[in-house]
Parts: C-alpha cells; structure tokens; sequence
C-alpha cells in the first residue's frame, strides 16, 4: 500500500504512459463491436477483433515499462491502468457469453471479482491511499488476456474441435488465479482496515 505522499514520483498526469493507457480504453468499444458483428462466424472481423485485443493489451506493459523507466509513475495511471485492462478483459468475457462461447457463470465470477477490487480501490484512494496491482493481480491479468486471447481466435475452426479444449484448460487457469488472487486482495483490505483501526 502506498499513500500520495510516499508511492508514485511527482510526475504530470498527462504524460505518454498514461496518454496510452487512455487510447487503449478508447479502442475497448471498437473491440467490442467487431467481435459481436462477427456474430460468432470467424470472419475476418473476428480475426480483427483478436488483433485489435491482442494490441491493447499489450501496452499495459508498454505504459508500465515508460512510466518506470522514465520516471512517469502517477496515482491516476496507477488507477486508470488497472481499469483499462478490466474493462478490456471483462468487455471481452460477456461478448464471447453473449456469443455462447463462455459460460456467463464464469463470466460473472470473475467480473464480480473485478469490480469488487476496484470498487475497494477508489475507496482507498478517497481516504489518500493508492493501492497498485500486485503481484498475483498481474499474473492474473496475464492469464486472463491469455487465456481470452486464445477464445476470441477461431483457432478450432483451423485446427480443429480438439483446440477448443486448449481454450477451456486456459481459461480454467485465469479463473483459479482470477480467485485465488482476489482472496489475496481481501486478505490485505483485511489488514490495512485493522492498521487504520489501530492506528485510530
């Protein structure tokens, strides 16, 4: 847990780190509405929607290594960045339910997760406390962009029925460490609201 005062160097809010965190929430509804004009057929606009995904989601490694390396580091990246990849991520999963192509429990589990966290972020933010990713929080991301990466390409299609295991076996995988990384997130809620009692 970081505070205003001792977490992320003093830095403008409009720099390059967090100029592309915002673009790539900008692309989330192209992204959703090539993957749901495909409608499920694997045509070039699904293969459109992969690459477009595939892309946004991989500047969120882009912005954290400039914001880093050049000092950039902001509360407000360190709030925007996370959303960004929930909102991509999340956006993804209730289109391929929508699709029929995950189930929606799993869908639902792991958005209720995702909103959970983040709704204990802005909190924490309120009261003067940044709270970034942690360590299983960007496993977890990993997994999951993974994990839907591998469900938006119609990969069964090409090689077969048989890949379409391979989607469920990784996305078996976001889901445990989906949940497994939240319960970690509640643990530390835990802990900071017995210090601030504490400390009361």
């Amino acid at each position: 847990m970081t505070t205003p005062a001792d977490g992320a160097a003093r830095s403008s809010n409009w720099n390059l780190p967090n100029a592309i965190t915002i673009v790539r929430i900008l692309l989330a509804p192209v992204f959703f509405w090539l993957l749901l004009a495909d409608a499920g057929e694997g045509s070039g606009l699904r293969w459109a929607a992969t690459a477009l995904f595939v892309i946004a989601i991989s500047t969120d490694w882009v912005d954290g290594y400039l914001a880093r390396s050049r000092g950039l580091v902001t509360d407000l990246g360190k709030i925007l960045d996370p959303i960004a990849d929930k909102l991509l991520t999340s956006g993804a999963l209730v289109c391929l339910s929508i699709l029929g192509e995950v189930p929606w429990w799993v869908t639902g589990l792991i958005i209720v997760r995702e909103v959970g966290i983040t709704v204990w972020r802005l909190v924490e933010l309120g009261r003067g406390t940044v709270v970034p990713a942690s360590s299983g929080g960007k496993l977890k991301t990993v997994a999951q962009a993974v994990a839907i990466s591998f469900a938006l390409a119609p990969f069964p299609a090409l090689l077969g029925d048989w890949f379409a295991w391979v989607n469920v076996v990784l996305m078996a995988i976001a889901l445990v460490l989906t949940v497994w990384s939240g319960l970690l997130y509640v643990r530390d809620a835990v802990r900071l609201a017995r210090a601030e009692r504490e400390d009361a």
